[in-house]
């Protein structure tokens, strides 16, 4: 299931979407006897399309670049939750390479997998974590995750099989309607859910492709909000070998992948559930 580690508004219209349809369910006896089996109710087939829509638009790109611009909140020292954002430029070749650029906010990080190698370099210190690495993307958010607790949060975008992804342990699925102001185009917004996880996501209309994806993990109980917005969407397009690595990261002074157990930073907000090498 979605584990982004993804505020509003918006928010606010979805759960009263959802509570008029708990009231529905719960106070108005069905018309058609067809409507009242739990499993029609839970994962409404528009949604599911849509979903398998969007996954397959991902998996069968063979280069993609976006950017993603995630919002995450974090309680402040007096309750209320403050909200950070950072900014990532994202560039793979399936099956085997990618690079990461944060350049903000808070410290600059980049990450580099070529096939063979992984490095992480945080360009302010001038310093570089570098390993073998595995053979494919998803085996490296793994290996990268249990050596140094590095998640990516549109890692459910990236993987080989985001539908697997996305769609494991899913509980509810409905389409909520379409919006014309998210990523400049029009978009399908559907939600979704397991039990740990409460998704929002808003998907191209036309191309398929995820503009926004909200995330409310259930067992919170601050109920922070996080969310990815994606952006300057590209696939299929050639990329130069050279984009996977980095000279100035290579030549940097290097040091070990650790975790910053045993309290990982507000950042650094681990997925809900950590998933074995299929996906991770």
């Amino acid at each position: 299931m979605l584990t982004f580690p993804l505020c509003s508004l918006a928010l606010s219209g979805l759960l009263i979407s959802l509570g008029a349809r708990a009231e529905n369910v719960q106070q108005k006896p069905p018309s058609d006897r067809r409507d009242t089996t739990e499993s029609h109710l839970a994962l409404e087939p528009k949604a599911i399309a849509l979903l398998k829509a969007m996954s397959s638009c991902l998996a069968t790109a063979r280069t993609m670049t976006f950017t993603a611009i995630t919002t995450y909140e974090s309680p402040s020292r007096i309750g209320p939750p403050l909200v950070y954002t950072t900014l990532s430029e994202v560039t793979l070749q399936r099956p085997n390479k990618l690079r990461v650029i944060v350049p903000s906010d808070g410290s600059a990080s980049e990450f580099y997998y070529d096939g063979k190698t992984m490095m992480a370099y945080a360009p302010g210190e001038n310093l570089v974590a570098v390993a073998d690495a595995p053979p494919t993307i998803d085996a490296v958010l793994k290996a990268v995750y249990d050596l140094a607790a590095i998640y990516f949060p549109f890692t459910d975008v990236i993987v080989a099989d985001p539908y697997q992804d996305i769609a494991d342990g899913l509980k509810q699925a409905f389409y909520i309607g379409q919006s014309h102001v998210v990523g400049g185009t029009t978009t399908d917004m559907i939600a979704i859910a397991n039990d740990q996880v409460f998704a929002q996501i808003w998907i191209g209309t036309d191309d398929k492709l995820p503009r926004k994806i909200r995330v409310v993990y259930r067992d919170d109980p601050s109920r922070l909000r996080h969310q990815v917005e994606f952006s300057n969407w590209h696939l299929d397009e050639s990329i130069s070998a050279d984009t996977f690595a980095s000279s100035r990261a290579s030549s940097a002074p290097r040091i070990q992948f650790t975790r910053p157990d045993p309290k990982l930073p507000g950042n650094s907000m681990p997925p809900a559930r950590v998933k074995p090498t299929k996906i991770q």
